[in-house]
């Protein structure tokens, strides 16, 4: 159904535009008024052409699949950015969104220190946890303008 309002759409305004082009513009018989030949340069065109009925009509279902597009794709569309969004809780203190690591299989999940407590000392038998080493630099995007 919808790929056929697609197509029908699609050809009405690809002969719309033909249909326009087509035409002669009002200003066709400007020419004419100088001679003195033309009845119609300013003033009424007479009876309708069969071109411009049919671009009337070609308007029309041009404009009807328009809103029908238009409706069909707001449909399904939630009506909010955060609809779906949970935000899982997060350590006091902690950027909103940011979740602790996953533990390896194997091993105890230790629950993470808050910000600005002080880490416990390793017991005896421990290894020491390694310092944190800060995060590369980004290459750069551009050389420099010569």
């Amino acid at each position: 159904m919808i790929t056929a309002i697609y197509s029908l759409h699609l050809l009405v305004s690809m002969a719309l535009i033909v249909i326009v082009l087509l035409q002669t513009g009002k200003g066709a018989d400007m020419g004419a008024a100088f001679g003195g030949a033309s009845q119609t340069v300013f003033g009424s065109t007479g009876r309708k052409t069969f071109l411009t009925r049919l671009t009337a009509g070609a308007a029309v279902v041009f404009m009807i699949t328009c809103l029908f597009l238009a409706w069909y794709s707001s449909q399904g569309v939630s009506k909010g950015v955060m609809k779906n969004f949970s935000e899982s809780p997060a350590a006091p203190g902690a950027p909103a969104g940011a979740t602790a690591p996953a533990p390896l299989p194997g091993t105890e999940a230790a629950p993470a220190p808050a910000t600005g407590e002080a880490t416990p000392a390793p017991s005896e038998g421990q290894a020491a946890p390694a310092p944190e080493s800060p995060p590369a630099p980004a290459p750069p995007s551009a050389p420099p303008a010569p």
